[in-house]
């Protein structure tokens, strides 16, 4: 019921935005990129890994998210997807592609259920993931461009998120978070992502108790996320 509740209130944003003129950017047909980021570390078993994937396609699959992708087809939302685990692995799974239709979701759907796990370096490298994300990001040009990077615990190698998310690349781009988990007895990760993760204007954390709760809360955040690319356009001229 409230994931029905905040896409019904998604959709009456867009359209009643929308036929009032509010978007003025004209000039871009993309009105968000979202690049989506998946931890795929040493700490992610084989279950948790396909949960994950296909976590992901199942929150795409969603009534109310599908509703609220494809509100404006001809403004529509881009989408990058990749895996990341230590500092040298980062693999594309989903090159950017315009979500204009639901066959359109179906393609991205299969492909990240028919993607199997490839070894890689099983550290966390955080930082790294999000700067392979702001490189993606840096190819678009819309409204509005969306870093959003999944994790189940911090980073112990590469660069420290703390010192890359400020860095000029960023400029523009806001950075979410989903965490899986509470952390342990020396982290609080959602607080963890808080302080050290997220960046700009609007910007949030979303928590999956486990690995079996990360479709529902993907959905919610994606909800929330295109919920906020409305509003934060609603004032410009």
């Amino acid at each position: 019921m409230q994931l029905r509740r905040a896409g019904c209130l998604a959709l009456g944003l867009v359209a009643g935005l929308w036929a009032g003129n509010a978007f003025a950017q004209t000039d871009r047909a993309c009105r968000q990129a979202l690049a989506l980021g998946l931890d795929v570390s040493g700490s992610v078993d084989e279950g948790e890994y396909r949960l994950q994937l296909d976590g992901l396609a199942a929150a795409l699959e969603q009534t109310e998210v599908l509703r609220a992708l494809l509100a404006l087809p001809d403004r529509p939302i881009e989408i990058a997807i990749y895996e990341w685990s230590g500092p040298s692995h980062q693999r594309l799974l989903q090159d950017w592609v315009k979500v204009t239709d639901r066959a359109v979701v179906a393609a991205i759907t299969d492909r990240l259920r028919t993607t199997g796990r490839i070894k890689a370096d099983p550290s966390t490298g955080l930082g790294a993931a999000m700067l392979f994300g702001q490189r993606l990001l840096s190819q678009r040009d819309c409204w509005t461009r969306t870093l959003d990077i999944s994790g189940d615990g911090p980073a112990n190698s590469g660069p420290r998120p703390q010192d890359v998310r400020y860095l000029s690349g960023f400029n523009g781009i806001t950075i979410n978070g989903l965490v899986i988990g509470a952390g342990d007895a020396d982290t609080d990760l959602v607080a963890y992502y808080e302080e050290l993760v997220i960046h700009g204007i609007g910007s949030f954390v979303e928590r999956a108790d486990d690995f079996t709760n990360y479709e529902d809360a993907m959905a919610r955040k994606l909800l929330r996320e295109l919920m906020g690319v409305v509003v934060s356009d609603a004032g410009q001229d």
